[in-house]
């Protein structure tokens, strides 16, 4: 590229424990920083439920205390697998972390709140949302 030419915008996220990117770097940063992994992972997931997310799944794979390779999987909330929803309602981000021992990696999955203003979730609505309305009023019905 000419000098010159490139040019890059960073904008605050609006809400930081909706965005599933912050709080994969937020994870990954505890775990460089030497936090035990639990900790970490129930630190993540509170800080989104308490957000107003409707759902999150934190995955931690790799070396994680001894030799052999596992997987941690923490979940809470509601969480939605497949489908259109998925699309609209999910917000997933992956990081690697690399540590002394070998590299782990992270998955978080945020399901997010509907939002009818589409500020901190989507626009639209689930397909299984039901809503029920009251029944209308009718007149007195004449007898004859």
């Amino acid at each position: 590229f000419p000098e010159g030419s490139v040019e890059l915008y960073a904008e605050r996220v609006m809400n930081r424990g909706l965005c599933a990117v912050a709080q994969c770097e937020s994870l990954r940063y505890k775990l460089l920083g030497g936090l035990a992994v639990r900790r970490a992972c129930y630190g993540v997931m509170r800080f989104v439920m308490e957000s107003e997310a409707r759902g999150c799944e934190v995955i931690v794979s790799g070396k994680l205390r001894a030799q052999r390779a596992k997987a941690m999987k923490f979940t809470d909330g509601y969480m939605v697998k497949s489908g259109n929803p998925k699309e609209h309602y999910v917000d997933r981000a992956v990081r690697h972390v690399k540590l002394r021992q070998g590299v782990l990696g992270i998955k978080v999955s945020i399901m997010l709140p509907h939002d009818p203003y589409g500020k901190i979730g989507p626009k639209v609505q689930q397909p299984d949302v039901i809503t029920v309305l009251e029944p209308k009023e009718d007149d007195e019905v004449k007898t004859q």
